[in-house]
This record gives structure tokens, C-alpha cells and sequence, in this order.
């Protein structure tokens, strides 16, 4: 990295599905793959640790009341990320020992929550392993509302890095353009979109935001396979009799300001590709389209963002 690039590791990688403690372990030797390759940031898919809950509309995950989904969804939370427990301390460790900034998915268990319900966190992790902010997933997306609860506009921030502003957001909520909006007036010029998996979803998106925000976007998918379930997990034969033999197919890609491919996307097999971004090419696409700066009126239209990380009470004891 110089004073105005910055080399980016995309990891399209498969968790060691459910199971949290593997896959951290494994994020953490992916990102020490990417400090060797001299990257200033490495991003992974979402909801990686401990893995998507591919099992919902393979197995009813509808039905009120079902043993099936109450016993799946349990070992879901039991498995899934308690950041003031220090759950990603394996992570924030290899950031730091490698001098490297980090964007990873993770099931989160909110202690401010309760602990029993679960959030699509987008967790940014800076180069001295310190966690900058943890974006809940505003909206899950048909069937993930079956298991994840709805997150709140605390993690709608951006982060300096190198020459560069970086912001990011989960899956489908790419898709909302006021969410869009709120991280573009903050100065973002690098976007990071985070998917479960699948071509479909980012071949299209991923050029279009670049377009629209002039900005370079890295759009980073994971993988599932039916090879990727586990024989120790609960109702394993089920999940594996009705599981499609690939699930997440990838995708990862990253697009300049102009809309080009720096990296197409990318299917079916785990890997790490690194690209190099110049932000002299973000300053020259702003030159006739700036989304947030000279083109746009907020006389006429402002957007209000609520960023108070939100709770179900407020204790006062004195």
C-alpha cells in the first residue's frame, strides 16, 4: 500500500459449517494467507462463523412449534458469536499480528439483547486488531427471518483505511438505497458487499453500486456444499438428505468506479484473489457524478439516520 492504493484479499471460502470455533480458527489462517500476499484488507462471506442457515427451507423451517427447527435453532445460538465473550478473539489477534484490516460475517449473539436471539453482523476489524463496528443486518432477507432478528443503524459507519473510506452492508440489504446513502455521505469510496454465496446474487449489484457510487466495491461470497456437513452435528443424515449438492456457489468479485471488472466473479472453489485499487480513479469518476457531494441537493432531499444501538431497556440506578 502507497499513498494512494491499496491491495485487497477476497476469501471465498466454506466455514467448517456450524461449528464456531473451526471456523474461526480457519478465518484466521486465511488471513494470515493474505498479510503474505501483502494485502491491507481481507474480507470474508456472511454470516461465515459459524455458517448461513442453509437447513430452513430445506426442512419446514416454517412449522410452529417443531422439535426439529427448536433443536437446530439452539445449537444455531450455542454456536454462534458472543463478541463481549471474546468469541473473535482469534481473529482480532491475527489483524494485529499481521498488520492487516479485516471484514468477516458472523451469526452474532447480542448481549445487549438478551443473548438468546441472533443477528447477520458485518464485524470490521482495523490493522491493530482493534473491532471498529459491528453492523447488525437491518432486514433479513424471506426465510432468514425464521431465525435471525432484525438489526438497528449502530453499524452504519465508515472507517479510514489507507487512502481509502471503506463501509459495507449484508447480502440483500445492498439493495436498500437509503442504506446505501448513509454510508456514501460519510465519504465511502470503498464498498464491501458480504453474500452467503451465489453468482446471481453479485454479478449484477456489485458493478451497478460501483457505478452509482463511483466508488470501488468488493463483493465477497462464501461456499456450501452438501460435503460441507458435518457427521457430528444434530439431525446431521436429515440435513444431509436434504441438502441441494451445492448451496453457495460463490461469486466474489470486485469492481472499479467505471463499472469494470477489476476481478469477475468467481464460482465453485475456495479461494483467496487479491487486486490492487488506485483511488486516483475515484477521484476522476466523481468528475461528472458524485452521489453525495456535488450532485446532490440536500435542500431538497436529506436522509436521517438513526445509528443508537437498540436495546429493550434502560436502567438507571442512582
Amino acid at each position: 500500500m502507497n499513498e494512494t492504493t491499496l491491495k485487497v484479499g477476497i476469501a471465498q471460502i466454506a466455514p467448517v459449517w456450524l461449528d464456531r470455533d473451526a471456523t474461526t480458527a480457519k478465518v484466521a489462517d486465511w488471513i494470515r494467507k493474505a498479510a503474505s500476499r501483502n494485502c491491507g484488507l481481507v474480507v470474508f462471506g456472511e454470516a461465515l462463523i459459524p455458517g448461513y442457515p442453509f437447513w430452513v427451507e430445506r426442512t419446514d423451517g416454517a412449522r410452529f412449534e417443531s422439535e426439529l427447527q427448536k433443536e437446530l435453532y439452539r445449537h444455531y445460538v450455542e454456536q454462534s458469536v458472543c463478541i463481549e465473550a471474546g468469541d473473535l478473539d482469534r481473529i482480532t489477534a491475527a489483524a494485529r499480528e499481521n498488520a492487516i484490516a479485516v471484514y468477516v460475517g458472523v451469526i452474532e449473539r447480542a448481549a445487549n439483547r438478551g443473548g438468546h436471539s441472533v443477528y447477520a453482523s458485518m464485524v470490521y476489524v482495523d490493522a491493530n486488531g482493534e473491532i471498529g463496528s459491528v453492523h447488525r443486518k437491518l432486514m433479513p432477507t424471506y426465510e432468514e427471518r425464521l431465525v435471525w432478528a432484525i438489526g438497528d443503524g449502530h453499524g452504519l459507519r465508515t472507517h479510514k483505511l489507507g487512502p481509502f473510506t471503506a463501509g459495507g452492508l449484508n447480502c440483500w440489504e445492498n439493495w436498500l438505497p437509503l442504506a446505501r446513502s448513509a454510508l456514501y455521505a460519510q465519504g465511502e469510496d470503498l464498498h464491501v458487499a458480504i453474500w452467503p454465496g451465489n453468482r446471481r446474487n453479485t454479478e449484477d449489484i456489485t458493478r451497478f453500486i460501483a457505478r452509482e457510487g463511483r466508488c470501488f466495491v468488493v463483493s465477497v461470497s462464501g461456499l456450501m456444499r452438501k460435503t460441507d456437513i458435518p457427521d457430528s452435528l444434530p439431525r446431521a443424515e436429515l440435513l444431509g438428505e436434504s441438502a441441494d449438492e451445492v448451496m453457495a456457489n460463490g461469486g466474489s468479485c470486485i469492481a472499479a468506479p467505471t463499472g469494470e471488472w477489476l476481478l469477475a466473479p468467481e464460482t465453485g472453489e475456495e479461494s483467496l484473489r487479491v487486486a490492487e485499487l488506485d483511488h486516483r480513479i475515484v477521484l476522476q469518476e466523481r468528475h461528472n457524478f458524485d452521489v453525495a457531494g456535488h450532485y446532490s441537493r440536500p435542500d431538497v432531499t436529506r436522509l436521517l439516520v438513526d445509528r443508537r444501538r437498540q436495546s429493550t431497556a434502560a436502567f438507571s440506578d442512582e
